[in-house]
């Protein structure tokens, strides 16, 4: 067996072990495939995948050769590919599907990122708006190359919100993200 002399991307296993790369690859793809619609646990999961990475390149030496970190290492991919298949149906017990609950999440995220309360209930049944009023918006094939349509969906939004009383403070920031997130959402739908 040889081993590749040349310096490895960053984010790869170093040592070619088959049955970590291909957990590696597996997770990546689940976790490219929540993102498409769920931004927010998208990059949530990334962050946890390079942190594994991170943790398996930058073992001791004597360890590098040790079946046992492989086998934790292989254990945590798997893991955490688990968690992430969990996600596609995290909804259901707020009784909302995983679309709504990527609108969902968005919004739990910046009352933490930009620290005020709002209470949850609402917080679903706004979600759920949201995504209603995304779909309805963007129906046609060409929406995200026509600012017209992009433009009625920011006012929408920013109405619906407003209706919401969400947020309950004056933050641009948080209509930003819900923007992207909407537009992330509706990029990939087919």
């Amino acid at each position: 067996m040889h081993f590749n002399e040349e310096k490895p991307d960053k984010a790869f296993i170093k040592l070619p072990n088959t049955k970590i790369k291909l957990l590696q690859q597996l997770l990546a793809k689940v976790i490219g495939e929540i993102r498409k619609v769920n931004k927010v646990k998208g990059i949530d999961f990334s962050k946890k995948m390079q942190a594994l990475v991170e943790r398996y390149n930058n073992r001791d030496a004597n360890d590098i050769l040790r079946s046992e970190v492989y086998e934790e290492m292989a254990n945590a991919l798997t893991d955490l590919i688990w968690e992430v298949h969990k996600e596609f149906s995290a909804g259901d017990e707020l009784g909302i599907d995983f679309q709504e609950k990527a609108f969902y999440d968005i919004l739990k995220e910046l009352c933490i990122k930009y620290d005020f309360k709002y209470p949850d209930d609402k917080m679903i049944e706004l979600a759920k708006a949201v995504k209603d009023l995304v779909d309805g918006q963007a129906k046609f094939p060409d929406w995200n190359k026509r600012d017209d349509i992009k433009s009625a969906l920011k006012v929408g939004l920013i109405l619906l919100l407003d209706e919401y009383g969400y947020p309950p403070v004056e933050r641009d920031e948080v209509y930003v993200e819900i923007f992207e997130q909407a537009e992330n959402f509706k990029k990939n739908q087919h």
